[in-house]
């Protein structure tokens, strides 16, 4: 229905079209997407801002989505020990269903529609985020996660975090609510949302690239910003105990929503 639309799109974001802001823009974002893998999930959600601000909206999914995948493989690489795979076995039916419905939506949106639908995701996961760190003191009982209850809120945010990770990437606020309201520390929490996302992003590739967002223009410009998203998550590894974790959330909701608001009102 819009593979015309897709086509121009991707046209126009070709490696060499690019301006050197843009690219210094694109380069920066590949850095902190490297960051957010091994110190402070979730903020990548100011890299899907820049992308999208900088390359068309449905085309800069495409292009994010690799170097997700690269920064997910160092994550791993680092913090493999920590994972916790029994909740990872119970997310994935939920996270399936909402990738399937994330792919339907972009089958059928345009890039104006994508565009606005990942600037309203940002400034949701902003309100959601802080709304987390508001309820994050509250003390929760262990068998609160087996419950009923439990399962559905567990189920509930599989199928938003596969939604929301096809449509814009930015699954990753949605699991750091679902992890940490199931009572991880930050060890088990990196280890288990890394094997998380590799997974989730990998089984994204064929979607997106049967929807004409991953062609080889777009791994072209992810090669050139590739290199950029080690030192990242390097500098991630140094700062994960060493960082102040309330100041830094702050400057990500801040970011998030001024990007989000950027889509919004573009």
């Amino acid at each position: 229905m819009h593979a015309h639309s897709i086509g121009s799109s991707m046209n126009t974001m070709t490696l060499w079209h690019l301006s050197g802001w843009g690219f210094a823009a694109l380069a920066s974002a590949a850095l902190l997407v490297g960051f957010s893998k091994t110190a402070v999930s979730g903020a990548n959600t100011v890299s899907l801002a820049v992308f999208a601000a900088v390359l068309p909206a449905r085309a800069s999914t495409g292009v994010l989505l690799p170097l997700l995948i690269a920064g997910d493989v160092l994550a791993v690489l680092t913090y493999r020990r920590h994972a916790h795979w029994p909740t990872l076995w119970r997310l994935f039916p939920a996270v399936a269903a909402g990738v399937v419905a994330g792919t339907l939506f972009l089958v059928w949106a345009g890039d104006g529609i994508v565009r606005t639908s990942i600037g309203a995701i940002l400034l949701l996961m902003a309100g959601v985020t802080v709304w987390r760190r508001r309820t994050a003191e509250t003390p929760r009982a262990p068998e609160e996660v087996t419950s009923r209850a439990g399962r559905a809120k567990a189920r509930s945010y599989g199928v938003l975090g596969g939604f929301t990770t096809m449509v814009a990437n930015a699954g990753g606020p949605v699991m750091s609510m679902s992890l940490l309201s199931a009572g991880f520390r930050k060890l088990g929490f990196l280890g288990t949302s890394a094997f998380f996302f590799l997974i989730v992003n990998v089984s994204k590739v064929p979607f997106s690239a049967g929807l004409g967002l991953i062609d080889g223009r777009s791994l072209l410009l992810d090669a050139a910003l590739v290199v950029f998203v080690v030192p990242g998550a390097l500098i991630g590894k140094w700062a994960v105990n060493r960082i102040n974790q309330r100041l830094f959330e702050q400057l990500v909701i801040a970011a998030t929503v001024v990007g989000g608001l950027q889509l919004l009102l573009r």
